[in-house]
């Protein structure tokens, strides 16, 4: 498969893409010194304990208030990147260097999302392989190429990694080659893809039922022309729960074996930081937010209702769990409720409606990673990407797109 992979993904570049993509590097290499958010001292310190803790530690040191809160694979990724680090500037791997940012850490920090970047690069080539495109005649780039840079040169994307500086392409990079190989009809690799990128990141669990119910319908049972029924694919079933199984394993089977399972779920879930992030992402529970503000001063203000002046504020610019003032104040199972809620059609019809079925699932990914963004607890506005990035790519099938 592997062979087979890397000379599609060759087919797949052309002296084009292969141009714009030395160019846009070049571009982010530009931003090094750009301005840069807290989130650089993040993954610095993420750096440094993973680097200079053992394992049974990384999940429960707390010098910085920046704690290791990613599943276990982005922490061996971040040990991964600290056994380069140390040859930029070792003390950026000193926990205690808070708000470290020598000219060397910024240049390896920035530099390793520019080279992570290399995995989104040929996740969208190994997409591409899964459509057939009539290009029309006359065009400077074909239909794929336009693709290509259009997904790889978001604006948003370039925002987001290389200037407020995070790691989502190389994220979103393994996202699209799930989808990729599963439109391919590789279900295993598809699903290991996706069972890796949990592992790196947890919230991309608001698309695991998607991924759960295609492959469940789609996967694990056919149609028997004869007499028209479903039977099990048990097989594919048991192959498929066995590979996540392993990939779960591998991730959390040592915390499980410490006792530290517990610590580890504490630091992914952390609750408490409330309903939305200090910058509001344009969701429903924004809205809400301004509702209730509203309401409260036009209550003051006409002696309608009593206001509670001491309670937390959703309006401060704080992290933190805020009560509202007059609408009732919102809980983690609310959000989930109303998650599950929107997605129930979504996985309805992907269910009900088999033709088509690569289409389908692509659809259904994007519309249920807009549901969560719109009704997800403690939503970050640069969550979008995962609804932009793929809806990018469906512009290969869909004019509608």
């Amino acid at each position: 498969v592997s062979t087979q992979s890397t000379g599609e993904f060759f087919m797949a570049i052309t002296n084009s893409t292969l141009t714009f993509f030395v160019c846009l590097s070049f571009l982010k290499l530009l931003l090094i010194p750009a301005y840069r958010s807290t989130d650089f001292e993040v993954h610095r310190n993420w750096l440094a304990i993973t680097h200079s803790l053992p394992v049974t530690k990384w999940y429960y040191e707390e010098t910085s208030e920046w704690t290791l809160d990613y599943p276990p694979f982005f922490a061996y990724f971040e040990f991964f990147l600290s056994q380069i680090a140390q040859y930029f500037d070792p003390n950026m791997l000193h926990i205690e260097n808070l708000n470290h940012s020598s000219y060397n850490t910024i240049l390896f920090q920035r530099l390793s999302v520019i080279v992570s970047d290399v995995i989104l690069f040929y996740a969208i080539s190994q997409f591409l392989n899964c459509l057939e495109i009539k290009d029309e005649p006359g065009s400077i780039f074909s239909k794929k190429e336009t693709i290509q840079i259009i997904t790889f040169s978001s604006a948003g994307l370039i925002l987001v990694d290389h200037i407020h500086f995070q790691y989502n392409g190389f994220l979103l990079g393994l996202f699209i080659l799930s989808i990729a190989h599963i439109l391919q009809g590789r279900e295993l690799l598809g699903a290991f893809y996706f069972a890796l990128l949990l592992n790196f990141k947890h919230i991309f669990l608001y698309v695991s039922p998607v991924y759960f119910v295609h492959l469940l319908v789609h996967y694990c049972r056919a149609k028997e022309t004869a007499t028209n029924r479903y039977q099990w694919k048990w097989r594919n079933f048991i192959s498929l729960g066995f590979i996540v199984a392993v990939v779960f394993a591998l991730s959390f089977g040592p915390f499980l074996y410490w006792g530290q399972l517990g610590q580890v779920i504490s630091r992914l879930f952390p609750f408490k930081r409330g309903l939305v992030h200090t910058y509001w992402a344009p969701n429903f529970w924004s809205l809400y937010n301004i509702l209730d503000k509203i309401l409260s001063l036009v209550g003051k203000k006409y002696n309608l209702l009593i206001i509670h002046e001491n309670l937390a504020s959703f309006s401060s610019g704080l992290i933190g769990v805020g009560e509202h003032q007059v609408l009732p104040t919102i809980t983690p199972i609310h959000t989930f409720i109303l998650t599950l809620i929107s997605i129930v059609p979504i996985l309805y019809h992907l269910v009900r409606h088999s033709q088509d079925t690569k289409h389908q699932f692509l659809n259904a990914i994007i519309q249920c990673t807009l549901c969560s963004f719109m009704f997800g607890w403690h939503v970050h506005e640069k969550a979008i990407l995962m609804v932009s990035i793929p809806l990018s790519l469906t512009a290969g099938y869909s004019e509608n797109s």
